[in-house]
Protein backbone atom coordinates (compact mmCIF):
# COMPACT_ATOMS: atom_id res chain seq x y z
CA UNK A 1 0.00 0.00 0.00
CA UNK A 2 1.56 3.31 -0.98
CA UNK A 3 1.48 5.85 2.33
CA UNK A 4 2.84 9.12 2.04
CA UNK A 5 4.01 11.12 5.07
CA UNK A 6 4.26 14.19 6.23
CA UNK A 7 6.69 15.46 8.63
CA UNK A 8 7.62 11.99 9.38
CA UNK A 9 4.10 11.13 10.57
CA UNK A 10 1.74 9.03 8.21
CA UNK A 11 -0.37 11.46 6.34
CA UNK A 12 -2.83 9.39 3.53
CA UNK A 13 -2.45 6.70 1.31
CA UNK A 14 -3.58 5.46 -2.15
CA UNK A 15 -5.72 2.08 -1.98
CA UNK A 16 -8.86 0.16 -3.82
CA UNK A 17 -11.91 -0.47 -1.93
CA UNK A 18 -12.78 -4.10 -1.47
CA UNK A 19 -16.21 -3.78 -1.93
CA UNK A 20 -16.93 -1.65 -5.08
CA UNK A 21 -12.98 -2.40 -6.56
CA UNK A 22 -12.84 1.81 -6.69
CA UNK A 23 -9.78 3.59 -5.93
CA UNK A 24 -9.83 6.21 -2.82
CA UNK A 25 -7.39 8.43 -0.85
CA UNK A 26 -7.25 7.45 2.69
CA UNK A 27 -6.83 10.37 5.44
CA UNK A 28 -5.55 9.14 8.35
CA UNK A 29 -6.21 11.47 10.55
CA UNK A 30 -9.91 11.76 8.69
CA UNK A 31 -12.06 11.49 11.93
CA UNK A 32 -10.67 15.24 12.32
CA UNK A 33 -11.84 16.94 9.17
CA UNK A 34 -15.69 17.28 8.21
CA UNK A 35 -16.25 17.64 4.60
CA UNK A 36 -18.92 15.83 2.13
CA UNK A 37 -16.80 14.39 -0.10
CA UNK A 38 -14.61 11.74 2.97
CA UNK A 39 -16.42 9.01 4.53
CA UNK A 40 -15.58 6.70 7.77
CA UNK A 41 -17.29 3.73 6.80
CA UNK A 42 -16.75 1.32 9.77
CA UNK A 43 -12.82 2.88 10.29
CA UNK A 44 -11.64 4.50 13.62
CA UNK A 45 -9.80 7.03 12.43
CA UNK A 46 -9.27 7.66 8.81
CA UNK A 47 -12.05 8.75 6.17
CA UNK A 48 -11.53 7.91 2.49
CA UNK A 49 -12.65 10.10 -0.90
CA UNK A 50 -13.83 7.70 -3.42
CA UNK A 51 -12.19 7.92 -7.14
CA UNK A 52 -14.28 7.98 -10.47
CA UNK A 53 -11.28 6.08 -12.53
CA UNK A 54 -14.11 6.98 -15.50
CA UNK A 55 -13.44 10.96 -14.89
CA UNK A 56 -11.08 13.59 -14.01
CA UNK A 57 -9.70 13.97 -10.43
CA UNK A 58 -11.41 16.15 -9.06
CA UNK A 59 -8.79 18.50 -7.80
CA UNK A 60 -10.27 21.42 -6.49
CA UNK A 61 -11.55 18.92 -3.53
CA UNK A 62 -8.86 17.02 -3.10
CA UNK A 63 -6.75 20.06 -2.94
CA UNK A 64 -9.10 21.30 0.01
CA UNK A 65 -9.09 18.15 1.49
CA UNK A 66 -5.01 17.85 1.88
CA UNK A 67 -4.56 21.35 2.64
CA UNK A 68 -7.43 20.56 5.94
CA UNK A 69 -5.13 17.63 6.83
CA UNK A 70 -1.76 19.51 6.81
CA UNK A 71 -2.93 22.02 8.64
CA UNK A 72 -3.73 19.12 11.29
CA UNK A 73 0.12 18.42 11.72
CA UNK A 74 1.27 22.10 11.86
Amino acid sequence: MPFFCYGKKMFCYLWVHKKNGLPYIGIVEGKKIDHPALIIEDRARMKIMLLDPTTDLPMETINEILATAIALYK
